[in-house]
């Protein structure tokens, strides 16, 4: 059965001692977290559901709720009968003004990264293409092409790829608590 909550009935939870996995990539978690919660990203779930207790109820967090929940099902069909999807999640947690951690050298957040680059190469063609050969015009059009599909297909090849960056690697493991 899948649970929800909301960040009021978290944070009683977590006074408690519950145990709050946050399923988003290191970037994100380490722009900000809630304190006590332990980074195990969405697409490593799967591997390293050995590393969180079956016999304990499983809290699962994310920005907004989407990706925990889709946390919370892979977890299901891995035979965790006590996970719980935190409704509105790192998002709501901070509108609540509730208590965030934050690494002081914490990389850009993934989404901001995409609009730095994509910028950066569509302001470059466009560049290029006054100053230097006027086909390379292409290369902003190009950008633009591939933003219009993320959006349409809610992907994000440019992100993928910016996520695989070293700075964007999981950081050592005092950042894992």
């Amino acid at each position: 059965m899948f649970r929800e909550i909301d960040v009021i009935e978290l944070r009683a939870a977590l006074d408690k001692g519950a145990t709050l996995i946050d399923v988003r990539e290191f970037a994100e978690y380490a722009a900000g977290r809630v304190p006590g919660a332990r980074l195990i990203p969405l697409g490593s779930l799967a591997t390293r559901a050995t590393e969180i207790d079956r016999d304990k109820p499983v809290f699962l967090m994310c920005r907004t709720g989407r990706r925990s929940s889709e946390a919370q099902r892979i977890l299901g069909e891995l035979g965790f009968a006590h996970t719980v999807n935190v409704q509105g999640g790192f998002g709501a947690w901070q509108a609540a003004g509730f208590e965030v951690t934050r690494d002081p050298k914490a990389p850009w957040a993934l989404e901001r990264q995409v609009r730095f680059v994509a910028g950066l190469l569509v302001l470059t063609g466009v560049l290029l293409s006054v100053l230097v050969w006027q086909p390379f015009i292409w290369m902003a059009g190009f950008i633009g092409g591939g933003l219009v599909f993320a959006a349409v297909t809610d992907t994000c090849t440019m992100g993928l790829l910016l996520s695989k960056m070293p700075w964007n690697a999981v950081g050592p493991p005092s950042c894992k608590t």
